[in-house]
């Protein structure tokens, strides 16, 4: 297992890569070129530069989260191959690269969507929280808006504001895109990107939809255990993989993250870890890693990866805002620092505990 931290760049990111650096059993990094559009082909120079930023400062370079997909290939209009293209030229930029993992996702308008960016808990931090209550009461037009206007000042992943303020314009593109249209645009995506994923070795990893049911009534096709499976048997190349995030999965209490770990085997290319605590159905907050501070089993989850023998990067995932830090919203320092480390303290109590 590669512990790594994700990292926006020197340009989008308060935390630094010395500090990074600095973490016990941190080894490598998630980043990307955040300032590239959806379906532009990446410049090998800028691939180059990040790769080298990453490594001169003692770190590699483990895998991008995202190499962001074109509405035109989710929604499957006449110009998606073009889109197409660049992405497989991106690919092929990255494998020559030595970089082999890519983290992505196919939600349609809007990426992870919360309710709430700062919701206070009783020891004084704040996290990522959903209320489909509140979220049921919002216009789609006025959601980035209130996303933005709680961002401490950065942009977030998936937010970008010339993209937001397309949202009108989006959600006619998406109005006859059902859940079947949506997954077979996937499909058809992935196999055309496998031969080049075939010859540079490199994993393409679907990021679970967050939260995993629709939002503003728009499709949401990975969901679960059920879904996962139809997609891997879909494309059975072996490349074609997940990223296996177990806030994403959690905000349904039905998944069962261990089971679904187990069932994945050789295909989970990549682990986000979170915990998340449910306080009603639709309604549930981010909490720190260790697991009696939210709902989730986070022993039963690190021992299904050590059963299949997960061996690729982890990370993780979104942390509370502590000790006064301003960061972008759930990518603090301190908190995904502390919850590495209880992360790794877990995975070498079971370990030594199998050898």
């Amino acid at each position: 297992m590669k512990m790594s931290f994700r990292w926006f760049g020197e340009q989008f990111d308060s935390v630094k890569l010395w500090q990074i650096r600095q973490i016990p059993g941190m080894v490598g990094i998630i980043s990307t070129l955040y300032d590239t559009k959806p379906g532009d082909e990446w410049d090998l120079e800028a691939i180059r530069g990040l790769k080298k930023q990453v490594t001169d400062a003692g770190l590699a370079l483990l895998g991008i989260e995202s190499v962001n997909i074109h509405d035109a290939i989710k929604v499957g209009t006449p110009d998606r191959d073009r889109y197409i293209q660049n992405y497989i030229n991106t690919i092929r930029k990255l494998g020559s690269e030595g970089i082999r993992l890519i983290c992505y996702n196919f939600m349609p308008v809007f990426d992870w969507t919360r309710s709430d960016l700062a919701k206070p808990r009783p020891d004084g931090s704040t996290v990522l929280a959903y209320d489909q209550n509140i979220v049921d009461r919002i216009k789609p037009e006025e959601f980035f808006n209130r996303m933005d206007g709680d961002s401490n000042g950065f942009i977030l992943p998936g937010w970008e504001p010339e993209r937001m303020a397309r949202v009108k314009e989006l959600f006619e593109l998406y109005k006859d895109v059902t859940e079947e249209k949506l997954f077979d645009n996937l499909v058809y995506f992935l196999n055309a990107v496998m031969p080049v994923c075939d010859e540079y070795d490199v994993n393409m990893a679907i990021h679970i939809d967050d939260p995993v049911w629709s939002v503003f009534g728009l499709p949401r096709i990975i969901t679960g255990k059920g879904p996962l499976h139809r997609l891997m048997e879909a494309v059975p190349n072996p490349h074609n993989g997940v990223t296996l995030c177990t806030g994403s999965l959690s905000s349904n209490p039905a998944n069962d993250i261990p089971d679904i770990i187990r069932s994945l085997k050789g295909r989970i290319h990549f682990v986000h870890m979170r915990n998340t605590k449910h306080t009603a159905p639709g309604v549930f907050e981010e909490a720190a890693h260790y697991t009696s501070d939210g709902s989730l089993d986070m022993v039963a989850i690190m021992q299904a990866l050590v059963d299949i023998g997960f061996e690729g990067p982890i990370r993780p995932d979104h942390g509370r805002a502590i000790w006064g830090e301003v960061s972008m919203p759930g990518y603090g320092l301190y908190d995904r620092a502390l919850g590495s480390q209880y992360l790794l303290g877990l995975y070498d109590a079971i370990k030594r505990q199998k050898a």
